[in-house]
């Protein structure tokens, strides 16, 4: 598998060098291990924990541990021996020097409670999402053109990369962002998705929450995955698998907890009743999001139901990337009123509202900015800093004074 830089490189590095303990969270296999080692290779010691053996008797003798593994010490899958969270405090509040400990971990709901409790003030905690386009491309060396636009405040038609294009979505899309799918053949990529989901529900799910019917839950992801780009009705969900809405609430958690699953609240300053208040939900990666579509080739997804869906998916989660990057990862929300009125995207940053509207389309119209006019009518005290369509258009069009259409490739 060839390695391809991540944007975090750089900042892990200062991290390292201003932190006691980097904290890396992510879902299984999306290259957590594989970036620290890249990174630190010749200045850190691997030891990485297993759900079944104590790997060194870090969990039965967690002290004794850290004495035979000095610092600076990279701890893989640390939620499997969290009895030493405790210690690695003790240990960097005597030792009082930055670059000790880095830990990764695939549970959300494991680690960093534990973390926020014992490491207060001692760790910087980072996120790791799959390989975003720029990533996939080698395109890192210039900023992506949603944070041009977020610097400059205003959207202009030079802040274009000029790219090649036009780019194959559904390539892309059935790929996805896991590492160790961009260079597998494609006839193998239903194999390696199937261990995943085994290896998830079997190692993750089970040691996250423990759900008692291990079976209905790996349904119960299916049944999420078709609702990738939506808002969730717990009630809906829970009936369609005969459970109750708390647990389907609660399993919808676990996905989340376990970076399967994304959320994005309502914008809403408060002051209108009709805005529906339903956060909206995103499946993690689109490559394993076709593998639980059924999706076996990049061509059906052309046909299938769901393709707005997954392209909204995709574009959502490359705009959750870049503005991670920009180190803005909780800006970004969306907007929907009771009466259908709909903005994908909504990015609060600097006093000025950025808007989104992504659409499966090469042919986007003024019937696509309805949900502009509609953001702009409810909140007339915003300051709009202009409006953009990401679709397939073949080259940027301008639809209005303030509103663009974008092709997906150039984001």
């Amino acid at each position: 598998m060839n390695y391809r830089s991540r944007y975090l490189e750089s900042k892990l590095k200062r991290l390292f060098d201003h932190f006691p303990v980097i904290v890396i969270t992510g879902a299984r296999q999306v290259g957590k291990t594989t970036l620290i080692e890249h990174c630190f290779s010749n200045k850190v010691k691997t030891i990485t924990f297993d759900p079944v053996m104590d790997i060194a008797n870090a969990r039965t003798e967690p002290e004794y541990f850290l004495q035979n593994n000095p610092a600076p010490l990279f701890l893989d899958e640390i939620q499997y021996a969290p009895e030493l969270l405790g210690p690695i405090k003790r240990h960097v509040d005597r030792q009082k020097s930055t670059g000790q400990y880095i830990l990764s971990g695939s549970q959300n709901l494991s680690i960093l409670s534990d973390v926020a409790e014992s490491l207060a003030g001692r760790a910087a905690v980072i996120n790791l999402m799959g390989l975003s386009f720029r990533e996939l491309t080698g395109s890192l060396e210039k900023p992506s053109l949603l944070q041009r636009w977020l610097k400059e405040g205003t959207f202009t038609l030079d802040m274009l990369q000029n790219s090649t294009g036009p780019e194959n979505f559904i390539r892309r899309a059935f790929r996805g962002g896991y590492p160790g799918t961009i260079d597998l053949p494609q006839d193998l990529l239903n194999d390696y998705w199937r261990s995943y989901l085994r290896t998830y529900i079997e190692r993750d799910v089970r040691r996250t929450a423990n759900p008692t019917n291990l079976q209905k839950f790996s349904r119960f992801i299916m049944l999420l995955a078709a609702l990738s780009g939506h808002e969730i009705n717990y009630a809906h969900l829970g009936r369609e698998l005969a459970i109750d809405r708390n647990t389907a609430e609660a399993w919808t958690e676990i996905a989340r907890a376990t970076f399967q699953w994304y959320t994005i609240p309502a914008f809403s300053k408060n002051s209108i009743k009709r805005i529906a208040g339903k956060p909206k939900g995103f499946f993690a990666d689109t490559g394993f999001l076709t593998y639980l579509l059924s999706i076996s080739s990049p061509e059906g997804i052309l046909t299938h139901p769901n393709h707005g869906a997954l392209f909204e998916t995709w574009v959502f989660l490359e705009v959750q990337k870049h503005l991670q990057e920009a180190g803005m990862p909780n800006a970004l929300y969306h907007f929907r009123t009771y009466s259908g009125a709909e903005v994908d995207c909504v990015i609060e940053h600097n006093g000025r509202i950025f808007l989104i509207e992504i659409k499966a389309t090469a042919q986007p119209g003024k019937k696509h900015t309805s949900g502009f006019r509609s953001f702009r009518e409810y909140f007339p005290q915003e300051t709009i800093a202009g409006e953009l369509i990401i679709c397939s258009v073949p080259e940027p069009l301008q639809l209005s004074e303030t509103c663009f259409a974008v092709p997906w490739w150039e984001l």
